[in-house]
C-alpha cells in the first residue's frame, strides 16, 4: 500500500508540474511580441501651430521692417535662381565674336539688327552702334556690373537678416510659452501645451535660421561673386569692338540706326545657321 500511495503521489506531482508549465506557455503565447513602453514619438509631436506662427510670423515681420519692399521682392524672386546653373560668359563671348565679324564686314550699324538676350551686352552694343568710344562702353559695363552686384547682395542680405532674426523670434516664442505655463500652473493639462510651445519655438527658430535662411543667403552670395567674375570677361572684347568701330561709326547718329542691313549679311547669317 505504501508503494502504491507513493507512486500515486509522484504521478500527481508530475501532473501539477506539467499543468503549471502549460499555463506558463499559454500566458507567453497570449502576450504581444513587444510590449508598449509608453507613448511613441512621431513627427506630429514636433508640430505646433502656435510656435510656428510666432517664429515664422516674427521672422517675416522683422524682414519687412528692416528691408525696403523692393529688396524684399528681389529676395523672393532670387529663389528661382538657386536650382539654375551658375552664370557662364562663354556663350556670350562666342556671340560677341560673331558680332565682331559682322561689324568688320558690314559696319557697326549692322549690329543694330542683332538679337541679344543679355541686357549688359545689348546695352554695350547699343552704345557701339550709337558711336560711343571705348571709354564710355567700359564705364557703362562697369556701372551695370556694379549695379547687378548690388542687387544680388541686397537679396542675399535679406536672407541673412532673416537668419539672424529667426533664433531671436524663437526665444520670444519660448518666453511666451513660459509665461503661459506659469499662468496656468493650477491646470496640469495646460502646462504640457505651454511647455511644448516654449521648446518648439526655440527649435523652429534654430532650424529656420541655420538650415533655411543662412544657406540661401550663402548660395546667393556665392552665385553673385561667380557671376561678377564671369562678367568681367565680357568687358575686354566689347571695349575692343568699340575701339575698332569708333572711327567708322563716328558719323552714325540714332537716326541712322533704322538703315536696313546689307542683303548679303542676311544670306551669310542664314548660311551660318544652316
Amino acid at each position: 500500500m505504501t508503494k502504491v500511495r507513493s507512486s500515486l503521489d509522484l504521478m500527481w506531482d508530475e501532473r501539477e508540474v506539467t499543468s503549471r508549465r502549460l499555463t506558463k506557455l499559454a500566458q507567453r503565447l497570449q502576450k504581444p511580441a513587444h510590449e508598449p513602453r509608453g507613448p511613441r514619438m512621431n513627427l506630429a509631436t514636433f508640430l505646433d501651430p502656435v510656435a510656428l506662427a510666432i517664429v515664422g510670423g516674427g521672422t517675416i515681420l522683422a524682414a519687412i521692417l528692416r528691408t525696403p519692399a523692393r529688396d524684399l521682392g528681389r529676395a523672393i524672386v532670387a529663389l528661382r535662381s538657386l536650382p539654375r546653373r551658375r552664370f557662364s560668359a562663354d556663350p556670350l563671348l562666342q556671340q560677341i565674336a560673331a558680332l565682331g565679324r559682322i561689324a568688320r564686314r558690314h559696319g557697326a550699324v549692322a549690329l543694330d539688327k542683332s538679337v541679344i538676350a543679355d541686357p549688359d551686352v545689348a546695352a554695350a552694343i547699343a552704345d557701339i552702334v550709337d558711336g560711343f568710344g571705348p571709354q564710355h562702353v567700359e564705364a557703362h559695363l562697369q556701372h551695370l556690373r556694379r549695379a547687378r552686384i548690388e542687387r544680388h547682395v541686397a537679396a542675399a542680405d535679406v536672407w541673412a537678416g532673416m537668419a539672424e532674426a529667426a533664433p531671436a523670434t524663437g526665444m520670444v516664442g519660448t518666453l511666451v510659452g513660459l509665461v503661459a505655463m506659469f499662468v496656468q500652473m493650477t491646470d496640469p493639462q495646460a502646462i504640457g501645451g505651454a511647455m511644448a510651445v516654449a521648446l518648439l519655438a526655440t527649435l523652429y527658430g534654430a532650424l529656420l535660421g541655420n538650415l533655411v535662411a543662412m544657406p540661401v543667403a550663402t548660395r546667393l552670395r556665392v552665385a553673385a561673386r561667380a557671376e561678377a567674375f564671369e562678367r568681367v570677361r565680357l568687358e575686354a572684347p566689347l571695349v575692343a569692338l568699340a575701339a575698332r568701330e569708333q572711327p567708322r561709326s563716328a558719323s552714325v547718329t540714332p537716326m541712322h540706326r533704322t538703315v536696313e542691313a546689307p542683303a548679303d549679311w542676311a544670306v551669310e547669317r542664314s548660311g551660318a545657321a544652316a
